[in-house]
């Protein structure tokens, strides 16, 4: 994010003032997320618990396994880091004001529904996705797919209850769906397609030791296809990189705060997304479900016009090679500006990006709100990341292509 403070927007003219789509926002559970629909026996091996444990720390619990990275964030009284302080809380500690305190009570809009499309027509943002909130970092800890999947349906059931998945087309959830066991998966999908979702979260990289388009997993991505429904692949901890990065003798599941800075660049950064999404698209993947849509979500966009000019590349080195999924018609590029979306960061350099790609159609704003880590509001995102960009490509990314990839008129 960008160092330099924000103005108040009573004090500012926004860059954009135009309708808002935000791509990228988070809720906060309530206590009965974890327990609702948890089975017993699930709750004994993967419930999830907060408590302060041994080692003094008020934390997040998988079971008996800490999750360390909670303990970075948690409070017992409730509090929350404040919405889009982080930097300002980094700015803070380095001037040496280590009394600072910008954790905040939870508030309605990050709890429920109606509250947040309140908060939303303050923004005008006439739509926007949601995503998990603590689950988030809970995820890699689900190993065991007889337990993560009576953990992660009762989470959903509890989301569902909750926030819909879809809430009068002002705010699409996002359930979590992993493709460890194929009939699971499907049972899985349908249930929350039955129950209006338009788009899932699922995990970055392979599944049984397979790529998640390899044709044992078509009898998923069938039913995925036939709703067109929409991928998301959002930040998280890639717990498939967790044997390459112990090669290099470098843990995973850390604390963010003492993790190292070869972990962010190589574990947990942006070589997740990119084994991801070119794997879908030299898998052929689309040529088989052309509904799917893919999004990248909270991993920037700095990534991309290395990764398209790298696949077009390999692409003609491996003409002859072994394609299979099938050998691909167009340009990696071309696949990829057709079914895939990005979410970039406000810090990213997005009219460099642009000019490298050609165009902005592919990529989406989100505030990450209510987390420290992104924009107090919506708006501030152009102000940060738009400028240089014309008034065109500036609305697209800021409105039209949201719209679009939801399906939605603009």
């Amino acid at each position: 994010m960008s160092s330099q403070a924000q103005p108040k927007s009573a004090d500012r003219t926004p860059l954009y003032a135009g309708p808002i789509f935000d791509a990228d926002t988070h809720f906060w559970e309530t206590d009965e997320a974890w327990t609702r629909y948890l089975p017993r026996d699930a709750a004994e091996k993967y419930g999830i618990s907060f408590k302060t444990g041994e080692d003094g720390d008020f934390a997040m619990y998988v079971g008996p396994r800490k999750v360390e990275i909670s303990a970075d964030h948690l409070f017992e009284d409730g509090r929350v880091p404040a919405p889009g302080k982080l930097h300002e809380w980094l700015r803070a500690m380095k001037e040496g004001k280590a009394e600072i305190d910008l954790h905040v009570p939870k508030t309605a809009d990050m709890m429920e529904p109606a509250a947040r499309v309140e908060k939303l027509d303050g923004w005008d943002v006439r739509s926007s996705i949601l995503f998990i909130g603590n689950m988030i970092t809970a995820i890699s800890f689900l190993d065991d797919p007889r337990y993560a999947y009576p953990v992660l349906n009762a989470y959903n059931g509890w989301m569902y209850d909750q926030w819909k998945y879809n809430y009068d087309d002002r705010i699409y959830t996002a359930p979590i769906v992993t493709l460890d066991d194929v009939d699971e998966a499907c049972r899985q999908l349908r249930d929350v397609i039955d129950k209006g979702a338009k788009l899932i979260l699922m995990p970055m990289g392979p599944y049984n030791g397979k790529a998640p388009a390899h044709p044992d997993h078509d009898p998923f991505w069938a039913i995925a296809n036939e709703a067109g429904l929409r991928v998301v692949f959002h930040v998280s901890e890639a717990i498939y990189m967790k044997h390459h990065m112990a090669v290099w003798g470098e843990p995973v599941q850390q604390s963010r705060i003492k993790q190292t800075a070869f972990v962010w660049m190589h574990g947990y950064s942006e070589r997740p997304v990119v084994e991801t999404l070119s794997s879908f698209i030299f898998w052929n993947f689309f040529a088989r479900f052309p509904k799917v849509k893919l999004l990248s979500a909270e991993n920037g966009a700095e990534w991309v016009p290395a990764m398209l000019t790298k696949m077009d590349k390999c692409r003609g080195i491996a003409k002859n090679g072994f394609w299979p999924g099938g050998q691909l018609k167009d340009r990696p590029s071309r696949i990829f500006a057709e079914h895939v979306s990005v979410v970039a960061y406000p810090e990213d350099d997005l009219r460099s990006i642009v000019d490298q790609v050609g165009t902005a159609d592919w990529l989406l704003m989100g505030s990450d709100y209510p987390h420290a880590e992104g924009v107090e509001e919506p708006r501030i995102f152009a102000d940060e990341a738009c400028r240089g960009l014309s008034a065109g490509d500036t609305r697209k990314i800021m409105y039209e292509n949201g719209m679009r990839f939801m399906g939605l008129p603009y």
